[in-house]
């Protein structure tokens, strides 16, 4: 893989020679212009113009062809990716080191150099002898491939024909000639001879940059316990995998690689208290920036004491005698939690030892057996962590302790009308301290005859009393069973009244709802299922069933005084009744009774 080359200082020219730098025209030349050990600088200011400085056998001109020298080397020795023909026109070549069958290179048409989208790629091109460009010769850049990555070390002489387009550093061994309108995005460096220039332009490409930022520290630090330390390198605004990074500050430098997202992340341990700076070093990164040796800008940690555990009790809701009350403490070591420590709370009628958990949180349950006032304490007992936390007691807390009361029941409101030898749903809550009682017997009385059922997990009992006489009834449910922490057995409900209506008729018409015939509606699109009952209990007897007045069917009641018609089939004006009448002859009386008819959900 082609690894960038080093250019050192001479990365800032943009035109750099041994002997001499001669122009023609109104050349521009975007960086610095040089010539070094002993050369001469000609045909600027004017006609040609250097945006950066002029270096003319001085010691920054010297320094960068020193610099070269080492650049061209590394490039030389860069192992080779492939060897290609001479021609490079017209073909499409992706990052890597590429050397000419030949010896040299040729470029008469357009060269696409595609770095497949990683801006850090690198192209190197390695002629023996020469580089020969013609004039519709260009190098098309794609892939977020860059001319600062694409190198051109050239074992003799360069030459750039007119108006062609050469992006990347020529490093030349020997001398290099631009002629009329040749165009460089990148660098004109010739070690042993001369640079020449006809209305050209050269612009050097934005120099890679390498910065390395520390994170805030995140929480306390704290003498004698490791610190997490994380540092971003980037280059170019990206992210740098697999850089080293050693960060320095604290008792010893720690050294740690860089992931995928560029964060390297390690740990410091400062010895004394007070304010530390922390930087981040990159040692060592294989980065088309110049990474190794970056330092980041510091950070400055203020690094606290150690200080003994602390325990802290929560607060404790209502507590009744004789019933488990949940407690719970926190355990924390410099504002941090502590795992795995054994706790005691104090303060019950028997002591409790449970371990925190991984929030440092003990949960255990007391139970108190005394009406009053009660403290409650946590105490540390054993805890591996680098504070001193054994024999550690939590500040007391005041917990009162209200004595058991006994079950409540309450009868709730009956719901609907109370008729005479019709079954009526009557229930009843129980509470022990205001929680539901489940698995409770509760007897209901002031009906025809007792009815004992079980409440629910809600402590609800639900039963079915029938009234044998019109008037006022008074409803009562008393606990006859109940497993609880409460005196709950033979605790009686306040008492409900009721009023019970005489029957109005021996037919009634119970609620019924319609719905659509799916999912072949034949013969009817809505059917509805109709319903009567006889009381006393008759059987035999035809029942007539109307809907809007017209008749949709019959039925005969059965042993139980019920008459049901199933699927009676409506009309779409039918549907739009709230109601429906049932008719019978009984005793050789005509009587009727009405029932709701709303459409039924889900309707289908």
């Amino acid at each position: 893989m082609a690894t960038l080359v080093p250019l050192g200082t001479a990365a800032t020219f943009g035109v750099l020679a041994n002997t001499a730098v001669t122009n023609t025209g109104p050349t521009v030349v975007t960086g610095d212009l040089g010539v070094s050990p002993a050369g001469a600088v000609s045909g600027f200011n004017p006609p040609g113009t250097v945006t950066g400085t002029i270096h003319v056998n001085d010691a920054a001109a010297a320094q960068a062809q020193a610099d070269l020298l080492v650049g061209y080397g590394n490039a030389l020795l860069q192992p080779v990716t492939a060897t290609v023909a001479t021609e490079l026109g017209g073909t499409t070549l992706f990052p890597g080191v590429y050397n000419s069958a030949s010896g040299t290179f040729g470029l008469n048409g357009t060269l696409t150099l595609d770095a497949q989208g990683d801006p850090n790629a690198v192209f190197i091109f390695k002629t023996n002898t020469t580089l020969i460009s013609g004039a519709t010769g260009n190098v098309n850049l794609i892939g977020l491939a860059q001319s600062a990555n694409v190198f051109w070390q050239v074992g003799s002489s360069a030459t750039l024909g007119a108006g062609s387009t050469l992006r990347g550093s020529i490093l030349a061994n020997t001398s290099i000639t631009a002629t009329t309108g040749a165009i460089v995005d990148g660098r004109l460096l010739a070690l042993g001879a001369a640079v020449t220039l006809d209305t050209n332009a050269v612009t050097v490409p934005p120099l890679s940059t390498c910065q390395v930022v520390v994170q805030p520290v995140v929480g306390p630090v704290v003498v004698g316990q490791p610190t997490p330390v994380s540092a971003v390198v980037t280059c170019n605004g990206l992210p740098v995998s697999g850089a080293s990074v050693t960060f320095n500050g604290g008792a010893a430098p720690v050294t740690v690689t860089t992931n995928a997202a560029g964060v390297a992340t390690g740990s410091l341990t400062f010895n004394t208290a007070g304010t530390a700076t922390v930087t981040a070093t990159v040692t060592a990164a294989g980065t088309a920036c110049s990474c190794t040796g970056v330092v980041s800008a510091p950070i400055t940690v203020t690094v606290t004491p150690q200080t003994s555990c602390q325990v802290v009790v929560q607060s404790v809701g209502p507590v009744v005698v004789g019933q488990p009350k949940p407690v719970s403490a926190v355990v924390t070591c410099n504002g941090l939690p502590v795992s795995g420590a054994s706790v005691t709370f104090n303060g019950g009628a028997a002591p409790v030892t449970v371990t925190t958990n991984a929030a440092g949180v003990a949960t255990g349950s007391l139970t108190f057996n005394t009406a009053g006032t009660a403290t409650v304490t946590a105490t540390v007992t054993a805890a591996g962590t680098a504070c001193s936390c054994t024999g550690v007691v939590s500040p007391p807390i005041t917990v009162t302790v209200t004595p058991q009361t006994s079950c409540q029941v309450v009868v709730q409101p009956v719901v609907g009308p109370v008729v005479v030898g019709q079954p009526t749903s009557v229930s009843a809550v129980v509470t022990c301290n205001g929680l539901p009682v489940s698995g409770a017997s509760v007897t209901f009385n002031g009906g025809a005859a007792p009815v004992t059922v079980t409440t629910n997990a809600a402590g609800v009992a639900t039963g079915s009393l029938t009234f044998n006489t019109a008037g006022t009834a008074t409803v009562t449910a008393t606990v006859t069973a109940a497993g609880t922490a409460c005196s709950c057995t033979g605790v009686v409900s306040p008492p409900i009244t009721v009023t019970v209506t005489p029957q109005t008729s021996p037919l009634s018409a119970s609620p019924a709802c319609w719905r659509v015939n799916l999912p072949f509606p034949i013969p009817h699109l809505f059917v509805a299922t109709l319903k009567a009952t006889l009381t006393p209990a008759q059987a035999g007897v035809t029942v007539t069933f109307y809907v809007s007045g017209l008749p949709v069917g019959t039925a005969v009641t059965n042993a139980s005084g019920v008459a049901t018609l199933n699927n009676a089939g409506l009309s779409i004006l039918q549907i739009s009744a709230s109601s429906y009448t049932a008719v019978a002859t009984v005793g050789g009386s005509t009587v009727q009774a009405t029932g709701s008819l709303v459409p039924c959900f889900p309707p289908a």
